[in-house]
């Protein structure tokens, strides 16, 4: 493993540290720059310019972005300017910093770092799944270790409703909800998913896990719960991972 830049691009701020990826751990300091608005190819691109010429950096770079991701192109934009559908982000990056890139879906990321180094550390048998509660509700499943890719489980339909805009953390804050409310539309929510894969495990992750005390009591679902360990920096440190396993 090597050190590798991670960046994790999300509705609000664009996060980036170099990562140890031997050890999961941050070199030096992480940096947030506000996501610019809008949040299009070009201005995404100048931010993350901006994060490698501050750590003076020339090596790989592994991007988690709020986007179904395949083959480094993007094919929804949940969160970010609608014109990345379609846009190979890993060409649009790796030209605007000369590094090689790898991207993928930042829940993924998310899943990769906490499933390594995290909660799910260990844990090599059964369905994981690791939602990450922020702007959105991302998603990352592992079966038995290896990660199903670009799972999109923040939008499943709720009363109608696209489930990221009942349930995410942002709502709780757009919304003013107490935490027993908010709790009780995540826990709606959670029943939902568990119903559909039966997961072993669910690891929620996002800002909003350092603050598991205040919402654990308004779960009450069958699947284990557990906070994740790496709070809002597992999808920088996934998706370094993510470039250090590239070829």
């Amino acid at each position: 493993m090597a050190e590798i830049l991670g960046i994790d691009v999300g509705g609000s701020g664009i996060k980036g540290g170099v990562i140890d990826t031997a050890l999961g751990e941050f070199v030096q300091d992480r940096i947030k720059i506000d996501t610019p608005n809008p949040s299009k190819p070009d201005a995404v691109a100048r931010v993350i310019k901006q994060m490698v010429d501050h750590f003076h950096w020339q090596g790989k770079i592994g991007i988690g972005f709020p986007a179904v991701i395949k083959n480094g192109v993007c094919y929804t934009a949940a969160n970010v300017h609608k014109s990345w559908i379609g846009a190979n982000i890993e060409e649009i990056i790796h030209n605007a910093t000369g590094c090689p890139v790898k991207a993928l879906n930042d829940a993924d990321a998310a899943g990769l770092a906490e499933m390594k180094f995290g909660a799910g550390k260990g844990i090599d048998k059964g369905v994981v799944l690791i939602l990450t509660l922020g702007t959105g509700i991302g998603s990352a499943i592992f079966v038995n270790g290896q990660l199903l890719p670009n799972a999109e489980l923040g939008h499943l339909e709720m009363d109608g409703k696209d489930a990221e805009k009942v349930a995410a953390a942002n709502v709780k804050e757009t919304k003013k909800l107490s935490w027993k409310d908010w709790g009780k539309r995540l826990k709606d929510y959670l029943k939902t998913v568990e119903n559909l894969i039966y997961p072993d495990l669910i690891i929620l992750g996002g800002g909003v896990s350092s603050r598991y005390e205040k919402y654990q009591q308004f779960l009450n679902i069958r699947t284990r719960l557990t906070p994740a360990e790496l709070q809002n920096n597992a999808g920088i440190i996934g998706a370094a991972l993510a470039a250090a396993e590239e070829e």
